[in-house]
């Protein structure tokens, strides 16, 4: 792979569920990596919080950040191993990204949505302790709280 060439990247960043406390600094973790590396961020956005499948350094759900990018080819072993080396992330994968359109990378563009959620969050802390409570619970918990939201609506 010529080091002087720029491919476009699909990266997707995993923290620990902690990191929805402080979301900006999880979404500014991951954007410092890539401009070290002289990446040109195309969309980035936060993607899901979910369960893992399995355990990864005692976090049985994390948060992950999805990230379209263009890089020089030699720049992406600074990325990854700045990923490796990150204390905060837990695991990160990046593919080249030739199978996804221009168009698909623009649509996943969430930078303005994760702004107003960080704004939400500093205003009602009550209601993310609620959502993330949730999240936290059995799954028969989960169905029961999303049963009774779609009755009462």
């Amino acid at each position: 792979m010529p080091h002087d060439r720029t491919y476009k990247y699909e990266g997707l960043f995993l923290f620990p569920q902690s990191a929805v406390s402080d979301l900006q600094a999880a979404a500014d973790h991951v954007l410092e990596i890539l401009n070290r590396a002289g990446a040109k961020v195309i969309s980035f956005k936060k993607w899901e919080e979910r369960r893992l499948a399995y355990e990864i350094r005692g976090n049985k759900r994390g948060l992950y950040f999805l990230a379209y990018f263009q890089a020089p080819g030699g720049k992406l072993a600074q990325v990854e191993r700045d990923c490796n080396l990150s204390e905060k992330l837990l695991r990160a994968m990046i593919t080249r990204a030739d199978h996804v359109t221009p168009e698909t990378m623009q649509a996943a563009e969430g930078r303005a949505q994760l702004a107003d959620e960080i704004k939400l969050r500093a205003t009602q802390p009550a209601l993310v302790e609620k959502e993330l409570a949730v999240q936290t619970a059995a799954p028969e918990v989960v169905d029961e709280v999303e049963e009774e939201f779609l009755l009462d609506e």
